[in-house]
């Protein structure tokens, strides 16, 4: 059994990946400071099936509280999974304040009780956003990525660039995970695919933004954990000096938009009523993962088909909220 800090685990993906270590038998210490970005039940109920488990603790607070962090840090820990931030693209936009503190100063403080309490090994969550508007595809981890067009994004590169100066200075093993448009059960309500689901089933529209030209490459939040869970013995960090690395961890198969909708309305087996308007400030236009570097070190490749994951969310949608419409719509 090894002990883990997992920051961030009432979050969508801290929940999951904390939840798949405890089931595998390892003890897992959640960091989180509950803030009310979007509703709080949703990351109480995460909690409450973490609790369920034995080997699970949780410790209350924010990543600005450097006490906290520290005396956190202190208790020993086989490893940090750092996803604790202030997420979202266009929150950035209206409240830019929030991303120093949670993102800049949160992170810091993480490195500095780390280097000091000896970890053997720091994973933490940056984001594909950090690759701008970066007209190559697929997007490479050797790809230059000093162009954000976000806050949000200049935040994520920058905990990069933090983590690669301990790595360098302090030989603290550091991997930094770039999700791609992570979807799935206990998904945050400001994602995509929750907005929709919640739309469609309640006769709403939608708004498409580009007129639905725009491309994602959604990623099933297991093939997320696993490539997370491989990558915490299996990361070239823990071999390399300065012990450092990035990967992608995508689905490498990006979607038009457009389709994305047509593959919730058909597990839906219902229309939407869609709202177009211009591309939104800060959006990309195609996101696309190149994975070559996790699949050489890991061995591990996402498999979850698009429709496969839209069916798990909505199946999951539809027992939370105990969501009321005509059964024989649900497409089996």
């Amino acid at each position: 059994m090894k002990n883990y800090l997992v920051t961030g685990a009432a979050g969508f993906i801290g929940f999951h990946i904390s939840k798949a270590l405890l089931e595998r038998g390892d003890a897992v210490t959640g960091y989180d400071n509950l803030n009310e970005y979007y509703d709080v039940s949703l990351k109480h109920k995460r909690l409450d099936l973490l609790k369920e488990h034995s080997r699970f603790n949780f410790v209350k607070g924010a990543l600005e509280d450097v006490k906290l962090v520290s005396e956190t840090i202190g208790l020993g820990f086989d490893a940090i999974i750092h996803l604790a931030a202030q997420a979202g693209v266009r929150y950035s936009l209206l409240h830019p304040e929030t991303y120093i503190f949670s993102n800049l100063v949160g992170t810091f403080n993480i490195l500095e009780s780390a280097k000091a309490n000896k970890i053997s090994h720091l994973l933490f969550a940056s984001s594909s956003s950090v690759y701008g508007a970066n007209e190559k595809m697929p997007f490479s981890v050797e790809d230059k990525t000093d162009s954000p067009i976000t806050l949000y994004a200049a935040t994520k590169k920058s905990n990069e660039l933090m983590a690669y100066s301990y790595s360098n200075l302090f030989g603290l093993p550091t991997t930094g995970l770039r999700f791609f448009t992570v979807y799935g059960p206990f998904g945050r309500p400001d994602m995509a695919l929750f907005k929709f689901t919640k739309n469609i089933m309640e006769d709403k529209p939608i708004e498409i933004y580009n007129n639905g030209d725009i491309y994602r490459d959604f990623t099933y939040i297991d093939d997320i954990v696993k490539g997370v869970v491989e990558l915490l013995e299996k990361s070239s960090a823990l071999s390399t000096k300065p012990p450092f690395a990035v990967y992608n961890i995508g689905n490498n198969s990006p979607v038009k938009l457009l389709d994305f909708v047509s593959c919730i309305e058909d597990v839906l087996g219902k229309k939407a009523e869609i709202i177009y308007k211009p591309m939104q400030l800060g959006d990309v236009y195609k996101t696309y993962a190149d994975i070559d570097k996790l699949i050489a070190d890991t061995g591990f490749k996402p498999t979850t088909e698009l429709k496969v994951g839209i069916r798990k969310f909505v199946e999951w949608y539809r027992e939370y909220y105990r969501a009321d419409f005509n059964e024989k719509n649900f497409a089996k």
